[in-house]
């Protein structure tokens, strides 16, 4: 039986509500839950100075289409505080969750103080969920220190995620993941774990998709822990997609559109990104900026939806071949590209960090004469690339880090002022996240780079094992650490710093300490 005076409560919180809500947006008020809803956790992100972005999602059956919820339209209560007993609340409201968005719940929190930390929460009906931790960005004046973690794909059947494990405890500020959150193939007979759903073609396979990576214990944890930034790379969608054109050259235009329409809904509706929902979800602009105070720049880039189509048949080619000097062919589109020079020629920030999804440094993997790079990085699109780099060199140079991911490996990588004229001056530095559980184990290091060190002498240091980076920053000097693990194919692996790098700003060169 439901407490008289609870029940009158709820009758009039949700009087207040409908007088407010449209008629076909009531929502329904739920004091009793048969399953805890919070099944795929909470997160936030995209930090501003006073705000940030809540998200859950209400899953009771994260498996089952809709997650188990029954097509009505919900009310989430939400409440953020100085302490993690919410003694001290200084925000709270109520939210919508509705089947269109698969019950997702985003929240635009204002109002907040520079430059802290503090608790929150959601409730639905007499569920509550698990507390998590979010940060403010410093005041547009502060030169507070930085330190951001960094990570990229995460394929839920090629391993454990024992590295968010190790992450959640770091002492850090930020997340920013770099794409490749789910993958989207069909399951696999030989893999640690097994995806649930088949190759995602449609939303609901999507949704299922995101669903099962959330069920981790260890992601949830990550996201709890701090706010997170996040972009996407190909799995969101399909491997190496390029804009509408798929690898896989059986899929038509329309039918990439749609798929991409899927994606991209799928995508917002589990991250907490603050961006609006979109009345055309195949064209979902994710480009955004943010600053630590006077210190760093972050700019979160997308190399996927606005790209050309891989010169060559894509793979790996000698060069040149084709189309692949074509001057017209860009990685960004023009939009984006102005977007980030503009927006670095106006920045006085100490350090511009670009989050980038793919190696941005040339990989030339064939010995002796002759060049042979990748398609899908920034090696096949050249043109593009060095005038980027060649812009960094005019406005920003040897004060611009490139945060990457994609590759499934570390590296550390020099960049120059043009990687198509001998004796260009080194103006940047990239760092090249592995992965979180792609590709297996791994290996501390690749058997062929030996060989092929001379090709590549902007390369200072490359290793293949499973982890991610964490980054201390300072105004004069970005300190990269490579955190590893030697195994994810079973549970209990350690987590030891394997390199650890450093730029001093105004300084050409990256030093190993």
């Amino acid at each position: 039986m439901i407490d008289r005076r609870v029940f009158i409560g709820d009758l009039v919180r949700l009087a207040a509500l409908a007088a407010v809500v449209p008629n076909d947006w009531r929502v329904a008020w739920r004091p009793r839950l048969a399953v805890a809803p919070f099944s795929l956790g909470v997160a936030s992100g995209d930090p501003s100075a006073t705000g940030i972005v809540l998200w859950t999602r209400l899953a009771p059956r994260p498996l089952e289409p809709l997650g188990g919820m029954d097509g009505g339209r919900v009310a989430v209560r939400w409440e953020v505080a100085h302490d993690e007993h919410f003694a001290r609340i200084v925000k709270r409201g109520t939210a919508t969750a509705t089947p269109e968005l698969a019950y997702s719940v985003h929240v635009n929190v204002s109002g907040l103080e520079p430059n802290r930390w503090y608790f929150y929460r959601f409730h639905s009906g007499d569920a509550t969920s698990e507390t998590g931790r979010l940060r403010t960005l410093p005041a547009a004046s502060a030169a507070t220190p930085l330190r951001l973690l960094f990570a990229s794909c995460q394929h839920y059947e090629q391993g454990l995620y024992t590295a968010y494990q190790h992450m959640a405890l770091e002492d850090a500020d930020l997340v920013v993941h770099l794409g490749d959150y789910i993958y989207e193939g069909a399951p696999s007979r030989n893999g640690v774990r097994v995806h649930y759903s088949p190759l995602c073609m449609r939303l609901d396979d999507y949704r299922l998709r995101y669903a099962q990576y959330k069920t981790d214990e260890h992601l949830r944890a990550a996201h709890v822990a701090r706010p997170w930034i996040v972009t996407w790379d190909d799995h969101e969608v399909s491997n190496n997609y390029a804009g509408l054109i798929a690898a896989d050259t059986s899929l038509t235009i329309d039918v990439m559109r749609a798929r991409r329409a899927a994606a991209y809904q799928a995508w917002w509706e589990h991250q907490p990104v603050r961006l609006p929902a979109s009345s055309d979800w195949a064209n979902l602009t994710i480009t955004r900026t943010m600053s630590w105070g006077t210190l760093a720049q972050l700019w979160v880039m997308d190399t996927r939806q606005y790209r050309g189509d891989q010169a060559c048949g894509d793979g790996t080619k000698q060069v040149p071949c084709g189309e692949w000097a074509d001057p017209s062919r860009t990685m960004m589109g023009a939009r984006e590209e102005k977007w980030l020079l503009d927006g670095m020629t106006g920045s006085r920030a100490r350090w511009q960090v670009l989050a980038n999804q793919v190696m941005m440094a040339p990989l030339d993997s064939m010995r002796g004469e002759g060049v042979r790079v990748s398609m899908d990085q920034w090696s096949g699109y050249p043109v593009a690339r060095d005038r980027l780099l060649g812009e960094i060199a005019r406005r920003a140079p040897n004060r611009t880090i490139v945060i990457t991911g994609d590759i499934h490996s570390n590296w550390v990588n020099e960049l120059r002022s043009s990687f198509s004229k001998a004796g260009a001056p080194t103006i940047g530095a990239e760092f090249v996240g592995t992965s979180i559980s792609s590709g297996g184990d791994g290996i501390d290091r690749w058997p062929a780079f030996d060989a092929l060190a001379p090709e590549n002498p902007h390369i200072q240091w490359q290793n293949s094992r499973r982890g991610y980076v964490s980054c201390h920053v300072s105004g004069d000097e970005w300190r990269a650490d490579y955190r590893t693990v030697p195994f994810v194919s079973q549970p209990g692996a350690p987590v030891i710093t394997a390199s650890s790098w450093r730029v001093a700003r105004g300084v050409a060169g990256i030093e190993r300490i």
